[in-house]
């Protein structure tokens, strides 16, 4: 099976770039689900109903979230409406889920939304959970899991890959909204400790620069907001997986005037 990820979508700015390019990119590499991180898509905090929906309408499949999810209350409806994930180590009792099996191209396809800990709401142990959650699926026969987790530290992102390599497909960080350069496959398992958002570039990870500008140089905080206007970029993984392995992995940058950046993901021998 083939599988797309797309890491954090920010604002208008983002769910435009989805709109253009989306469905394209699903037909050109033959793509069979496509997985996309939802908790900065309404204006930088949360996701709304209408939204979710004109996501869905682009070609996304599962929305993972984060420490955002909570921030529009409609969310919690959404959960029995949509193929919507919270982070898995919140407690039961918030509503949700973090972890969905799918039918993907005659397999089965887990997908698990983690998050991490440092400079984070207070949940669950996000290691033990992962580590109960990935045993259960693989009890359950299945084999090809992907792992969104939803970190600060790079710390926490790199010790989940060598925590997890081996017995999931692939694990992306996403919550920074900066892209990092070490897509690789280990062990039969991919892994990118943040693929980036996809929104606004030219600013401050996708928003205007006022605010956080202000809140460096003085100390005082402000509410963060989506530029009017922008340079964009859509950042997207693609994988191919199967019987529980990533065996070829790469990642799209595309600019909106018209640039497409690839890179392949390294193999470690």
């Amino acid at each position: 099976m083939r599988v797309a990820f797309i890491g954090d979508i920010v604002g208008s700015h983002g769910r435009e770039m989805l709109k253009i390019h989306l469905k394209n990119l699903r037909k050109e590499h033959e793509i069979d689900f496509v997985i996309a991180n939802y908790e900065n898509a309404s204006h930088g905090f949360g996701l709304t109903v209408k939204n979710a929906n004109e996501i869905v309408g682009y070609g996304v499949d599962c929305m993972s979230g984060g420490n955002h999810t909570w921030d529009k209350k409609e969310i919690t409806a959404l959960f029995d409406t949509h193929e919507i994930l919270r982070p898995h180590n919140y407690p039961s009792d918030v509503g949700g889920t973090g972890c969905k099996v799918y039918e993907v191209a005659e397999e089965k396809l887990g997908v698990l939304n983690l998050m991490g800990h440092y400079s984070m709401p207070y949940t669950d142990n996000a290691f033990r959970c992962a580590t109960s959650t990935v045993e259960s699926l693989r009890s359950e026969g299945v084999k090809n899991i992907f792992v969104d987790f939803h970190a600060e530290a790079t710390s926490e992102k790199r010790a989940m890959m060598m925590l997890l390599q081996g017995s999931v497909s692939a694990i992306i960080g996403t919550h920074t909204h900066v892209s990092t350069d070490d897509f690789q496959i280990a062990n039969n398992t991919a892994y990118l400790t943040d693929i980036g958002l996809s929104g606004c570039r030219d600013n401050v990870i996708g928003m205007d620069e006022a605010s956080p500008l202000k809140q460096f140089l003085t100390g005082v905080k402000g509410h963060f907001d989506i530029p009017k206007k922008c340079k964009k970029i859509l950042q997207i993984a693609i994988m191919d997986f199967s019987d529980g392995k990533c065996e070829s992995a790469f990642k799209l940058k595309i600019f909106d005037d018209g640039r497409v950046i690839r890179t392949d993901a390294w193999i470690e021998v």
